[in-house]
């Protein structure tokens, strides 16, 4: 299985705008309306799902989880959305 197999279709879409955008976190902000810290905690999501995270890099779970509920709160993701990402904070790949 590939390695990018282990993405979801979201999380795919997001690396492809990451790097799309050559790294620049702001410029990811800019074309999905969402703040730095939801930025990095989905690239960090994209991270651990590949296996790519280092110690200390990625935002706690509770972080996290915070960051996705006021993203939800200001409607900038849906209930499915919001569901999603906290699964994957609680799947065994989401978990350092």
């Amino acid at each position: 299985m590939s390695t990018f197999a282990r993405l979801t279709p979201e999380q795919h879409q997001f690396l492809l705008l990451f790097l799309q955008s050559r790294g620049n976190i702001k410029e990811v902000e800019r074309a999905l309306g969402l703040s730095y810290p939801t930025v990095r905690s989905r690239l960090d999501v994209v991270l651990q799902a590949l296996g790519l995270a280092g110690s200390g890099e990625a935002q706690t779970p509770v972080r996290r989880r915070i960051d996705i509920l006021n993203d939800l709160e200001t409607g900038r993701i849906s209930v499915a959305e919001a569901l999603e990402q906290l699964k994957a904070i609680d799947s065994p790949e989401g978990h350092r």
